[in-house]
């Protein structure tokens, strides 16, 4: 697990990774751009705290200002994750391929995925992270009374979500969905592992920006590494040719 993220980092000097890593960037910031623009919309409209006492006129909309800003910010926190995989897993493609021509140029090329087979596995996951993240809003603000089961439950959740992701996003490259379900079930606990990792680094400050494609490279050593303890039969068709496989 150690040695799949460090060769993903060591990585990240790569020309197709640094431009996969700014189009996430923009892509993203463009995002949150529009959230942040239209609370601010929607705040600056409302006056149902306008009041008045004894004829005196009161406003009380700089609280719901606050509040309003308050409550974007920690949208922002819970639902970065499943916002910036979504904008850089449309150009996640470069970064598997990159690490693999680097690392394993001995394989065949990987299958052919359809268009609709990438975006349904990218919009599915990325729906349920955001669904899932919202609903369990209510409990985490509440356990944050009562550390760190607060973050138990954020990284827990996100970590199952984007293990999955990540690794449905890079393995069905290589094998057919039905395949890839099987080899994930048999390799679930490093998968999640894997993705709690993931959900660390992309709430981290500045390493989140780049979270996605060391994410993306780190599956892709640890699903070369897992196709080792698989049977021939497991393996598919496009792992053939491993031996010239460069081991740096």
């Amino acid at each position: 697990m150690i040695k799949a993220f460090s060769r993903a980092i060591a990585q990240l000097s790569d020309p197709r990774l640094r431009r996969v890593f700014w189009t996430g960037v923009i892509g993203s910031a463009v995002v949150f751009a529009l959230l942040w623009g239209g609370i601010a919309v929607f705040l600056s409209s409302t006056d149902y705290l306008h009041f008045s006492i004894f004829g005196y006129p009161i406003s009380l909309d700089f609280i719901s200002d606050i509040l309003g800003n308050l409550a974007a910010a920690v949208l922002t926190w819970l639902l970065f994750p499943s916002v910036i995989t979504l904008v850089a897993s449309l150009f996640l493609e470069d970064v598997a391929a990159a690490v693999e021509d680097r690392h394993y140029p001995g394989l065949a090329a990987p299958r052919k995925q359809q268009i609709s087979e990438i975006l349904w596995i990218t919009l599915k996951f990325a729906a349920i992270g955001i669904v899932l993240n919202i609903l369990a809003l209510p409990l985490i603000i509440i356990l944050i009374f009562f550390p760190p089961f607060n973050l138990f439950v954020f990284y827990g959740l996100n970590g199952y979500l984007l293990g999955r992701e990540y690794f449905e996003l890079v393995g069905h490259r290589r094998f057919d969905p039905r395949t890839a379900r099987r080899v994930r079930r048999r390799f679930r606990g490093q998968v999640f592992v894997a993705g709690v990792l993931i959900a660390i680094m992309l709430t981290v400050p500045i390493v989140n920006l780049i979270a996605p494609i060391i994410a993306t490279a780190a599956m892709v050593h640890l699903l070369h590494g897992w196709r080792d303890r698989l049977g021939p039969a497991e393996q598919g068709p496009g792992f053939e040719d491993h031996s010239l496989e460069i081991r740096d």
